[in-house]
C-alpha cells in the first residue's frame, strides 16, 4: 500500500491550524533523509517560518536521572493550565548496539502525554 503524497500546502496549514496528526507527519518528512522528502521539508519549514505567533521555544538538557522529564512534564501541566499547548520534541541517544532510543521520555511523562493540549514526539538522534 503506497502512503499518500500531499502538497506542502496541506502541511503548512494544518501546522497553522494544529492538526496534531499534520504535525507528526511534518516531523517525519523533516527528520527524512530520504531525497524525495528534502524539498517538501524545505517547502514546510519556509510556508511556517515566522507565523508561529507568541510560541516560545526552550532547550532542556542534562544527564540521565537529573529529572529532565519530571521538570518537562510539570512544566507542561503548567503551562496547559495556563491556557497553553505544549509540544515536546525528545531527542533520545541512539544505543549503538541496537540502533534503537534508549530513552523512551514519552512513557515518563504520562500525565502530559494523555493531554488533549500537549504533543509529545521521541525521535532518536541516529540518522536511518
Amino acid at each position: 500500500m503506497k502512503t499518500q503524497r500531499h502538497t506542502a500546502d496541506y502541511y503548512i496549514n494544518g501546522l497553522l491550524e494544529g492538526d496534531k496528526f499534520v504535525l507528526s507527519k511534518s516531523i517525519t518528512i523533516i527528520e527524512s533523509s530520504l531525497l524525495n522528502d528534502v524539498d517538501l521539508s524545505i517547502q514546510i519549514l519556509n510556508g511556517v517560518s515566522g507565523r508561529s505567533g507568541s510560541s516560545k521555544r526552550i532547550g532542556i538538557t542534562g544527564v540521565p536521572g537529573v529529572g529532565k522529564s519530571t521538570f518537562i512534564e510539570t512544566f507542561g501541566n503548567y503551562l496547559i493550565s495556563k491556557g497553553n499547548k505544549v509540544a515536546v520534541l525528545a531527542i533520545d541517544p541512539t544505543s549503538s548496539m541496537s540502533g534503537g532510543s534508549i530513552l523512551g521520555d514519552k512513557t515518563r511523562m504520562n500525565d502530559l502525554s494523555r493531554n488533549a493540549n500537549a504533543f509529545i514526539r521521541p525521535s532518536p538522534t541516529k540518522k536511518t
